[in-house]
């Protein structure tokens, strides 16, 4: 059972009304989007713990409680805003950057804005409209609700995301990696090489490009 989410319910009591959870998924991919979810739960969320019962951290989840919740927590929040960050992004930017865009991104599509805002971890860049008026805390998809939302709608939205690549590319069988680095992943990678939706930056990604870069030369 998820712990009674003590900090959300000091805030309500301190009179923010709109809180947004924000969490992230797919930073250790070598492939696909960086994606973040920001999430505004009503205030009867808090009250009944019925309501969304079964909501915690993503990765505790399976893939079908997963797509079940995020449908529970669609029907049931004030708001919820998803965004990508692409790979090319994250080369360009580095992974802190990128999440801190993806984040900003996704909370720039709730509607409306929250007047609260609580990551797991990692905080917002001091130029974001939202600056003043965040939390990071570490583990916060354990221990708040709206993060732990988020976290669920943002692996679902990503690996929706996956499986649709993987119909494109089914030799990296994207459908049960989702981008992360398993034994088949490097395999379709070493073999065939890099796509353009594999993050160059990375370094098994990288290796494998520098590698087709000196065959050609030779």
């Amino acid at each position: 059972m998820f712990p009674p989410p003590t900090f959300e319910i000091q805030l309500l009591q301190h009179g923010r009304r709109r809180i947004a959870g924000v969490d992230e998924a797919g930073r250790g991919a070598w492939a696909g989007p960086l994606t973040a979810a920001a999430v505004i739960l009503p205030g009867a969320a808090y009250g009944d713990p019925r309501l969304l019962a079964g909501v915690t951290d993503s990765k505790r989840l399976s893939a079908a409680v997963r797509e079940r919740l995020a449908r529970r927590i669609a029907a049931c929040a004030v708001a919820v805003g998803v965004a990508h960050v692409t790979p090319r992004e994250i080369d360009g930017l580095g992974m802190a950057a990128a999440g801190r865009l993806a984040m900003g991104r996704a909370l720039e599509r709730l509607a409306p804005a929250p007047d609260h805002v609580i990551l797991d971890a990692f905080p917002l860049d001091d130029a974001s409209p939202f600056a003043g008026r965040q939390t990071a805390l570490i583990r916060a998809d354990a221990s708040c609700l709206a993060v732990a939302a988020a976290s669920i709608c943002a692996k679902v939205a990503r690996d929706r995301l996956m499986r649709l690549l993987s119909g494109r590319y089914p030799a990296y069988a994207f459908e049960r990696n989702k981008g992360y680095g398993t034994p088949r992943h490097r395999a379709a990678l070493t073999a065939l090489g890099a796509l353009p939706v594999h993050r160059y930056s990375f370094a098994p990604v990288r290796d494998v490009r520098a590698s087709s870069r000196l065959a050609l030369a030779v």
